[in-house]
């Protein structure tokens, strides 16, 4: 049981622990991306951004109709901290959960979460699969066309941008360059893609 922060190993264990489906975990991969591209570019605590990311959809292909509230059971039983629990329960705000999200981790966990889906469906149309030739425009493109990526809720990013007082420009570029960091290991460097082993 994790006495204070978890570490990355730690919350890997455990999504790999909850979750075998491929998709889900390279999903958990890309949010713990950006989560960290984004806590660099604020100076916060890149850790504590990333394991939080990685952890976001933990109870999600077990108990899908009790999404957010049975990963809270579930790290509240492994001892993890308050904080990073109500960031995870944050992300559901207005879907499945009434927390809503207030400190700058937690908008942007929100804002970029639905985000991080339409980026890589993005990259998979492109010839080369790559998230590396990924350009805002083309993501803005894919934006408009509602039956792209349907299941991506633009609402949510829209309204997490609001709420962090960003352009949604900005938001979609910082995904982007948080992805690319974990290019290989969500499945999204193209033609050089290697095993997507975590």
């Amino acid at each position: 049981m994790p006495d204070a922060e978890p570490s990355r190993d730690e919350a890997l264990l455990l999504l790999k622990e909850y979750n075998q489906n491929d998709g889900l975990i390279k999903h958990a991969l890309a949010v713990e991306a950006v989560m960290r591209y984004c806590a660099q570019k604020r100076g916060e605590d890149e850790e504590k951004w990333g394991v939080i990311g990685l952890v976001h959809d933990l109870d999600y292909e077990r108990f899908p109709n009790e999404h957010c509230h049975k990963t809270e059971e579930i790290l509240t039983q492994r001892g993890w901290p308050a904080e990073y629990i109500r960031a995870v329960v944050s992300h559901g705000w207005g879907i499945c959960t009434d927390i809503e999200p207030q400190s700058e981790l937690e908008k942007v966990l929100y804002a970029i979460d639905e985000l991080t889906g339409l980026v890589a469906a993005t990259a998979l149309v492109r010839p080369s699969k790559s998230v590396l030739d990924v350009k805002v425009k083309s993501v803005k493109k894919k934006w408009k066309d509602k039956g792209f990526a349907a299941r991506v809720n633009r609402e949510v990013i829209a309204k997490g941008a609001e709420m962090l007082g960003v352009e949604v420009s900005e938001l979609i570029d910082d995904t982007i360059m948080g992805m690319r960091q974990a290019a290989e290991r969500i499945g999204l460097l193209g033609d050089a893609e290697a095993p997507s082993n975590a």
